[in-house]
C-alpha cells in the first residue's frame, strides 16, 4: 500500500510527529485500560463483593469485546474518512470507560468492559493505516510501531501508575482516567490530523470482498497461533517467579515492567526490520520466538537469568508489527477490515495461550513448561509463514510465466 502521497507530501515532520503522538496517546489509553483491571483485581473485587474469579470474567467481557467488535466497526465504518472514524472509535471508547468507573454493581460492570473492548482493534487498525499513509513507503513499518508504541508504554507507566492510583483513591479512578486520556486523543486528532480529500473510500461489500483472500487470512492465522506462544507464558508469569524461580510476590510489579521494557524494544525492532524485510521480517521474528520460548524453562531456575528472558519475552511483541504491515499489502480494498481483525487475531492469541499453558500446568508438566507450550505455537505460527511465503513465490512464479508468454 503506497502512502497517500497528497497528505503525506503536504505534512512538515513536525506535523507528522504531532499526528504519531495522538495516535500513540490512543494506544496508551487503550493498553492502560486493557490492563487496569489485572493490577486492580482485589481492589475490584473488594469494591464491588465479587470474587476475583469474577473480575477475571470481567477481563474476558473486554477481551471478547475486542473480538467482535475489530471486524465488525471496521465493516460498519467502511465508507467513512478514517480521521472521522479515529474520532468516533475514541469518543467511544470514552465513553465506555465512564461507564466502568461508574458501574454499580458486578453485571453492569461486566456489560461496560465489554463495550470498552469494541472499539479497541478497530481504532489499532485504522490508526495504523493512518500512520502509513502520512509516512513515505521506506518508513511505514516505524510509523506502525509508533502507534503500538503507546500500549508498550501502558504496560511499562500506565499500569502501575493506574494500580498506584487504585490503591490511594479508589479503583474507579483508574477508568475514570483512561476515559479523560480517550478525550485527550479525540481533541489531539481533531486538531492535528486533516481531512484528506484524496483518501480512498470503499464501501462494506467491497471490503468483505477483498478480504476473502488466502494471504490475509494466513496473516491472521500466524497471529493468532503464532502470537499465542507469549501470553503462554506472560499469563503463568506470577506463579513462575513463584513457584520456580523462588523470589517473592513483590517483586512482580519489577518483572511487568520488565517486560514493558521488552515490549518497547520489540516495537523499535520490529519496525527497524519490517522497513528492511518487509514480511520476511516475521519470519526472523517467529523464529526468534522458538528460541526466546525454549530457553525461557531454563531461566525460570535463576532470579539473575530472568531478567534477560522477560525482556526477551517482551520483545516477542515486535510481531504484531509485520503482520499489521503484511495485512496493508495483502488486504487490497479491506484495509480497514483486515488492519482491524489483526487485533481481534491476537486477542485470539490472549486467549488460546493461557488455556494451551493452562493445560500443560494442570497435567503436572510444571509452570515452566509454559516455555516449550509456547515454543511450539510460535513454530506452528513460522509453519504458517513458510506456506504463505511459498503461496507468494509460486505466484510470483505464475505471474512472469504469464508475462512471458
Amino acid at each position: 500500500m503506497a502512502a497517500t502521497s497528497s497528505l503525506a507530501a503536504a505534512l512538515t515532520p513536525r506535523q507528522r510527529t504531532f499526528i504519531l503522538l495522538a495516535l500513540s496517546l490512543g494506544g496508551f489509553a487503550i493498553g492502560t485500560s486493557e490492563f487496569a483491571s489485572m493490577g486492580l483485581m482485589l481492589d475490584i473485587s473488594r469494591g464491588l463483593s465479587i470474587t476475583e474469579a469474577q473480575v477475571g470474567h470481567l477481563i474476558s467481557a473486554y477481551a471478547i469485546g475486542v473480538v467482535i467488535g475489530a471486524p465488525l466497526l471496521a465493516f460498519a465504518g467502511a465508507g467513512v474518512s478514517r480521521r472521522n472514524l479515529l474520532l468516533g472509535l475514541m469518543g467511544f471508547y470514552a465513553i465506555g470507560n465512564l461507564a466502568s468507573a461508574l458501574a454499580p454493581n458486578y453485571h453492569t460492570m461486566l456489560l461496560a468492559r465489554f463495550v470498552a473492548g469494541l472499539p479497541h482493534g478497530a481504532y489499532f487498525g485504522v490508526a495504523m493505516l493512518v500512520a502509513a499513509s502520512i509516512s513515505p513507503p521506506a518508513q511505514r513499518g516505524a510509523a506502525v510501531s509508533k502507534v503500538l508504541m503507546g500500549l508498550s508504554i501502558a504496560i511499562l507507566v500506565g499500569n502501575p501508575l493506574t494500580t498506584w492510583l487504585g490503591q490511594q483513591f479508589t479503583w474507579r479512578t483508574a477508568f475514570a482516567l483512561v476515559s479523560l486520556l480517550a478525550l485527550a486523543t479525540v481533541v489531539m486528532v481533531a486538531r492535528h490530523l486533516a481531512r484528506d480529500p484524496n483518501e480512498v473510500r470503499t464501501s462494506p461489500m467491497r471490503e468483505l470482498r477483498a478480504f476473502n483472500r488466502p494471504q490475509v487470512w494466513l496473516a491472521l492465522a500466524i497471529g493468532s497461533i503464532g502470537f499465542a506462544g507469549m501470553f503462554c507464558v506472560f499469563t503463568y508469569l506470577a506463579p513462575t517467579l513463584v513457584n520456580v524461580t523462588g523470589i517473592d510476590e513483590r517483586w512482580m510489579p519489577a518483572a511487568v515492567g520488565l517486560f514493558g521494557i521488552g515490549a518497547i524494544i520489540g516495537n523499535v525492532m520490529g519496525g527497524w526490520l519490517v522497513d528492511r524485510l518487509q514480511f520476511r521480517a516475521a519470519g526472523v521474528l517467529l523464529a526468534w520466538s522458538v528460541v526466546v520460548l525454549l530457553l525461557f524453562p531454563l531461566a525460570a531456575h535463576s532470579a539473575w537469568a530472568m531478567v534477560p528472558a522477560i525482556i526477551a519475552v517482551g520483545t516477542m511483541g515486535a510481531l504484531a508489527v509485520a503482520l499489521q504491515t503484511r495485512l496493508m499489502d495483502a488486504a487490497g480494498e479491506a484495509q480497514t477490515l483486515a488492519a482491524a481483525s489483526n487485533h481481534a487475531a491476537f486477542n485470539t492469541a490472549n486467549a488460546l495461550g493461557p488455556w494451551l499453558g493452562g493445560m500443560a500446568i494442570g497435567a503436572g508438566f510444571g509452570h515452566a513448561s509454559t516455555g516449550y507450550v509456547g515454543a511450539a505455537a510460535a513454530a506452528a505460527g513460522l509453519l504458517l509463514w513458510g506456506v504463505a511465503m511459498a503461496l507468494e513465490r509460486r505466484r510470483g512464479t505464475a505471474l512472469l510465466a504469464t508475462d512471458c508468454r
